[in-house]
């Protein structure tokens, strides 16, 4: 198994006696699962059903579902609801009698919502329940889809996460390596400045022993350390099916702690130039780790 992604997309459409429909799921990065829907007036049921099937598939996310359904003109009879006309005009009665509105028109009472309504008869009534079931079969369907697309994504990112990872491993090496010379150069560095500041009366007992004592304070085997365990629990998180996205986010932290410290304490170019290329690389790998689930 492979990480999934937060971002997606699916499309797919259905049909159910003289309706037709399409439903579009796509999802992007989100803290926790947040799913909106937006459907045809009168299937207020859907939107439960969109948050039912993406609630069972996933767990992190913004989610956007659109339903979009369509019937043939001949099928859809209309009815004009008079007494809701009649609520509209007496809401507004005293604004056109004192000149702040203009009466209104026919086409404007038309487009009020609740006026105009689809009449449906007795057997299409009876057919409603089956329609929403079978439109909440392909929200279903759609969901399915969707976290078949993030899954995919997924695979893609977990590979170019893993090649970064392989690139924090090498230059943890690399800065293993350098750090071997930081005593040398602490105690070269520090016999140059005694030296300037006491002349040629410091003895070599006290440039050891004050060398040995900054060698300490910037030994960075520690920091060296904690980024090889970092890298095995992020490769181990990788290969996790679930939501890991957060707990790789926090990782990434923990490595960029121990970067910044393991720059710090640099006493060599060479080993700063480690120290920032491993920042920068750790910064791309937080980038991609928030696109994971």
């Amino acid at each position: 198994m492979s990480v999934s992604s937060m971002t997606g997309f699916a499309r797919l459409e259905g049909a159910f006696g003289d309706w037709t429909w399409a439903v579009e799921a796509r999802s992007v990065n989100g803290r926790g699962l947040e799913v909106r829907f937006r459907g045809p007036a009168g299937f207020d049921g859907l939107e439960r059903a969109a948050r039912e099937a993406a609630q069972a598939r996933l767990q992190r996310g913004q989610v956007g579902v659109s339903l979009q359904a369509r019937r043939p003109e001949g099928a859809q009879a209309l009815r004009i609801d008079e007494a809701a006309i009649g609520r509209y005009l007496a809401l507004g009665a005293h604004l056109v009698a004192s000149g702040q509105a203009a009466p209104p028109s026919l086409d404007g009472l038309l487009a009020l919502p609740g006026v105009a309504r689809i009449a449906e008869s007795d057997s299409d009534a009876e057919q409603r329940e089956a329609l929403e079931t079978a439109m909440a079969a392909t929200l279903a369907g759609a969901m399915e889809a969707l976290d078949a697309a993030r899954r995919a994504e997924g695979r893609a990112l977990a590979g170019v996460m893993e090649r970064q990872l392989d690139q924090i491993e090498a230059l943890t090496a690399a800065a293993r390596a350098e750090a071997q010379t930081q005593p040398l150069l602490i105690k070269a560095r520090f016999e140059k400045r005694l030296v300037e500041l006491v002349g040629e009366a410091a003895s070599e007992e006290r440039i050891v022993q004050e060398a040995a004592a900054q060698a300490v304070r910037a030994d960075v085997q520690e920091e060296l350390d904690r980024l090889s365990g970092h890298v095995e629990a992020a490769r181990t998180l990788l290969a996790q099916s679930g939501a890991v996205g957060r707990r790789l986010d926090f990782l990434t932290q923990e490595f960029m702690r121990e970067a910044n410290t393991l720059t710090s304490k640099s006493a060599s170019a060479a080993l700063t130039k480690i120290g920032l290329d491993l920042k920068a690389v750790i910064d791309q790998f937080r980038e991609q780790a928030q696109n994971v689930e």
